[in-house]
């Protein structure tokens, strides 16, 4: 208890204070045991007493300018996968039995897509469509291709020539029963013909039909045995029409491969790839495990994808297969191809653009070979492509010192 009292003119905060402080300069503290304030707003100023030898005496630092930063090396982390995606080999040279300048081989990664793995990763291939029949086109496409689009020939021809496809797929629409219901004889001369005008693989698409695919390609395959063709595509479909080993058997008899396709499920694929090892080996099989536009769900098929990329790593060999990412479907959306509001942006760029996208986002996802058509998109994909494998052989010092750099 404190004997002191304050003086009649002394505030009661004034005296609480200076009373604190002569505690302090007793004791050193202050306990404070069943007291009880009832004010609206109290404030305490200790000021500067007895009890404190001065302020602190801070010493300031020189501060100087680093000449270099601190030394730091980096060593990217090396993963290795027990299994890794299968090849398969698609067109033949002629020592090969085949015409074509010389075979594409899609496939073969050992490690997730855009991975710094060790070796040199495998970059996917481009194939540009090419239709038997003029079919309904956005303006987008129509002024890249002109009057071939009324034949399948110059078509690839342009292509391969003014487009650099490295491969070429043929849509045999024609032979749909609900459209031109083309006989597979002159489906067969078709594909003759643009065999003889081009040098690169092709890749024969059919009408969608279980039955008239099946008829058309055994004959296909027969008329071009040993180009190594790839068959797109064989679905669960024809099995349940009794039609799937006719394909499968056709191909392998003849010397070609096929396309698998399955709807967004990765059981089926694997189901239908099971009932393809009846007829033909791994090598034959590329898997199609379906593309989603931009906007339409893309990430579905991204997904998709990966899981069958992730699955191959992890030793699954029934999804250890190359996968083809139909990239054309970008078309499909509406946004690529009508006229909308000008805040949408021209369509005219819109189109391209949902393709690239479309496409770039299922290489990140780990496919082996796109299909595309607008040129634009195929030359911003295949310039994304060039650098990445550029990449891939760079060393660490080549790269800009950007921490250093100066901006104007």
């Amino acid at each position: 208890m404190h004997d002191k009292v304050p003086a009649r003119d002394e505030p009661v905060a004034g005296t609480l204070s200076r009373l604190l402080l002569e505690l302090l300069d007793k004791s050193g503290r202050i306990e404070l045991e069943n007291v009880s304030i009832d004010i609206a707003e109290l404030e305490i100023v200790l000021g500067q007493g007895n009890y404190l030898d001065g302020p602190a005496t801070v010493e300031k630092t020189p501060v100087t300018r680093p000449e270099a930063l601190h030394p730091y090396s980096f060593q990217p982390r090396r993963e290795t996968w027990p299994g890794r995606v299968g090849e398969v080999v698609l067109g033949a040279s002629a020592a090969e039995g085949g015409s074509r300048r010389a075979p594409v081989t899609i496939g073969g990664s050992a490690a997730p897509a855009l991975y710094h793995a060790d070796d040199k990763p495998a970059m996917p291939i481009i194939s540009l469509d090419v239709f038997d029949m003029k079919v309904p086109m956005p303006k987008a496409l129509v002024g890249h291709i002109g009057d071939a689009r009324n034949d399948p020939v110059e078509w690839a021809k342009i292509n391969v020539e003014k487009f650099g496809a490295d491969m070429v797929t043929v849509h045999l629409i024609s032979t749909d029963p609900l459209q031109g219901d083309v006989s597979p004889q002159k489906a067969a001369r078709t594909v003759e013909d643009v065999l003889q005008a081009v040098d690169v693989p092709l890749v024969i698409g059919g009408s969608g039909d279980p039955a008239k695919d099946a008829s058309v390609f055994q004959k296909v395959a027969e008329s071009a045995e040993g180009e190594r063709l790839l068959f797109n595509s064989v679905t669960l479909d024809m099995s349940s029409a009794g039609t799937l080993g006719t394909v499968a058997s056709a191909a392998r008899d003849h010397g070609h491969a096929v396309l698998a396709f399955t709807g967004l499920d990765l059981n089926s694929a694997k189901e239908l790839n099971r009932r393809l090892y009846s007829f033909l080996p791994p090598g034959d099989i590329a898997m199609d495990l379906t593309t989603a536009a931009l906007g339409y769900g893309l990430e579905y098929s991204f997904t998709i994808h990966e899981r069958a990329r992730m699955a191959a790593l992890m030793g699954d060999h029934e999804l250890s297969h190359p996968t083809v990412s139909a990239a054309t479907n970008a078309w499909a959306a509406r946004e690529a191809w009508m006229d909308l509001p000008p805040e949408y942006g021209q369509k005219e760029i819109r189109g391209p653009i949902w393709e690239t996208v479309t496409a770039l986002a299922l290489v990140a996802a780990g496919v082996d070979l796109l299909f595309m058509m607008h040129p634009g998109a195929v030359q911003t994909v295949r310039t994304v492509l060039e650098n990445r494998s550029r990449a891939a052989d760079a060393k660490p010092g080549e790269y800009p010192d950007w921490v250093s750099a100066r901006i104007p």
